[in-house]
């Protein structure tokens, strides 16, 4: 697909807007994926504190069902955009391409740390990348963006509450650890709520994060710590 300019670096919050409204309108929620070889990990390591506004990008790919990490790809740009919630896939998709660009094989299912339709406009992260490279994709966040858990949430692993905005469901509230914070699911592109959860589950190895964005969280890191920037206040 040929990508119109202001859906990756747009000129300003207005035209950033529009893009993420217009990218909106093309989310798929409901399933449309095949058979899943192989699984990819998104995720990305910045600080706003950064005087040099970088990103570090990296995306993993584990094969399903085993979960072991068969390649991984990272990159580094310098943000165009400020650091202003709700807008942050115009900081990370850039990055995120490139790296994506150097991956030889196409994951068939892609698990993103960070939102994807609980997002005021209907556009995090997770669905922003899925529309542009037209890939099923699920937000795998730590933090609800919009929305509150309609009910409480149980201690055990596999509780599960509806996230619920403005009267409708965005998501799930999902605990994946026991004494651990929940997760916030929701689809992002080409994958139904419930095959979202079903998968964040499926892709679960007993650590708060799904196997495929703990790998992507890693090598985030990595990439970051290689270029010798620190995160400060922020434990490793």
């Amino acid at each position: 697909m040929d990508l119109p300019p202001d859906w990756i670096d747009p000129p300003d919050l207005a035209t950033a807007r529009a893009a993420q409204v217009a990218l909106a309108a093309r989310v798929v929620t409901e399933d449309a994926l095949g058979p899943v070889r192989l699984i990819g990990g998104v995720d990305i390591s910045n600080t706003r504190f950064d005087p040099e506004n970088l990103v570090f990008a990296a995306v993993v790919l584990l094969a399903w069902p085993g979960l072991e990490v068969v390649a991984s790809a990272s990159a580094v740009r310098r943000a165009t955009m400020p650091y202003i919630p709700g807008f942050l896939g115009f900081r990370e998709v850039p990055a995120l391409l490139e790296a994506w660009a150097k991956l030889g094989e196409r994951p068939d299912l892609v698990l993103v740390d960070g939102h994807g339709v609980a997002h005021p406009r209907g556009l995090g992260i997770a669905s922003h990348l899925g529309v542009v490279l037209d890939v099923p994709s699920i937000g795998v966040a730590k933090s609800p963006l919009v929305g509150r858990p309609e009910g409480e949430l149980g201690a055990e692993p596999g509780e599960a509450v509806s996230l619920a905005w403005k009267g409708r469901t965005l998501g799930t509230v999902l605990r994946t650890r026991r004494r651990s914070n929940p997760l916030y699911i929701s689809p992002g592109h080409r994958v139904s709520p419930a095959t979202a959860v079903e998968w964040v589950q499926r892709c679960g190895t007993g650590y708060r994060l799904p196997e495929p964005t703990r790998q992507a969280h890693l090598a985030a890191n990595v990439a970051r710590r290689a270029h010798g920037v620190a995160k400060p206040g922020a434990p490793e």
